[in-house]
């Protein structure tokens, strides 16, 4: 009872900080491709401030889980809001002095506050009974819900604010992490013991990577994560090019949002009552759907319901690999595989990302064939992701675990 007791109150502080610190993603996410757009050179590179925020999460993922498993979780995500606030400080000054290279850079720096935020997912997780474990985690997601209300309205309210198109954006992201990061205070997440001489030391990367539990609920994250990312990043572009304006582009990137964290009230529960794969199998369905949708048309509706698709798809299927990752390691092991799990996840998130505004403005001859395109790749990655599930369930009892 005591131990859920403390898990109840840091999820509160995390679902405070993914609702404050976690709006600027949303803002970012919808206004970077169009700042980039705006400086870009080459329009195939206007998606590369998204893309350097994703590969400064990857970079970032492990040098962070090995802080936080040295000096605790409060440490590494004060350390993150640091980042976020140093990269949308240079990202600013990048759009005033009209460079995309310092636009870039700030980006980068950007991902370490993205990397940071990741890990609250599992800071949730570290004081909870195995019993509360998923409601843990779909609670915390759940504070995203907040994020996708305060930051699309925020960098609504300040897109426009300064002669600068966009900076007024960046620098509120500026404050919010600067205000943020006092928050981390009330957290009561013990600091993890130093190892010492005959302790258990746990697997190694290679025998982790090699359980059948763990590799799908990894494979099942990087795909859903990578899908939503290369979909995402080319909305507010695809938007815009079909006739739309920014503010269209913002709202659909708001529902979408909305629908990333909604189900996670409910997430939690049903991982309990219908088991994590068949959760993580419903997400990849989901997430198919959305593609079927987007290709169907580009009428607004299209982009909406496409767009809330991948939000859920992506929440029932990162929740549920969360999870069930989470399930598989033990406490030695956490900080090894949390990192890792994370470095394989944003490095294909990276390539998404990558291939997004390639996709989107080099490949198809118009904007309406680069986001066919864009969709039509999701295809590969659910077969791979599919496949790895029905693999799980065809492995004996005795090496699922």
């Amino acid at each position: 009872m005591n131990t859920d007791a403390t898990a109840r109150r840091n999820v509160l502080v995390l679902v405070a900080a993914q609702a404050i610190l976690g709006a600027q993603m949303p803002m970012i996410f919808t206004f970077g491709g169009l700042a980039g757009q705006s400086l870009a050179s080459n329009p195939c590179f206007a998606t590369l401030p998204i893309t350097m925020i994703v590969i400064g999460s990857m970079l970032m993922a492990t040098p962070l889980s090995a802080l936080m498993q040295r000096y605790g979780r409060r440490a590494g995500f004060v350390v993150g809001t640091l980042g976020g606030a140093a990269g949308a400080g240079l990202s600013a000054y990048g759009l005033m002095q009209s460079s995309f290279v310092l636009l870039c850079a700030g980006s980068l720096l950007t991902g370490i506050y993205m990397s940071a935020q990741g890990f609250y997912r599992f800071a949730a997780a570290d004081t909870a009974s195995d019993a509360f474990r998923p409601k843990a985690i779909s609670y915390v997601m759940a504070g995203g819900l907040l994020s996708a209300v305060i930051g699309p309205q925020l960098g609504a309210a300040t897109v426009d604010a300064l002669v600068v198109p966009f900076a007024g954006v960046y620098l509120s992201v500026v404050a919010l992490n600067l205000i943020g990061m006092f928050m981390f205070g009330l957290l009561d997440i013990p600091k993890p013991r130093m190892p010492q001489i005959g302790d258990a030391l746990g697997r190694s990367r290679m025998a982790l990577l090699k359980t059948p539990r763990i590799v799908v609920a990894v494979i099942v994250a990087t795909v859903s994560y990578a899908l939503m990312n290369l979909v995402m990043t080319s909305t507010p572009l695809a938007v815009v090019g079909c006739g739309f304006d920014k503010n269209d582009a913002g709202h659909v990137v708001t529902a979408h949002v909305l629908a990333m964290y909604a189900p996670s009230f409910i997430t939690g529960h049903v991982i309990a009552r219908i088991g994590v794969e068949r959760v993580m199998t419903i997400g990849l369905v989901i997430l198919a759907l959305a593609g079927m949708v987007a290709i169907a048309g580009v009428d607004l509706m299209n982009f909406f319901v496409a767009l809330v698709f991948v939000g859920v798809g992506w929440n029932f299927g990162f929740i549920g690999a969360t999870t069930m990752l989470t399930g598989a390691v033990k406490p030695e092991e956490r900080g090894r595989m949390q990192g890792l799990n994370d470095l394989i996840v944003f490095g294909g998130v990276t390539l998404a990302s990558l291939s997004s505004g390639g996709l989107m403005n080099c490949s198809g001859g118009s904007v309406q064939a680069g986001w066919q395109l864009v969709n039509i790749a999701m295809l590969p990655f659910l077969v791979l992701a599919g496949g790895a599930l029905i693999w799980l369930w065809m492995q004996p009892k005795e090496q699922n675990a």
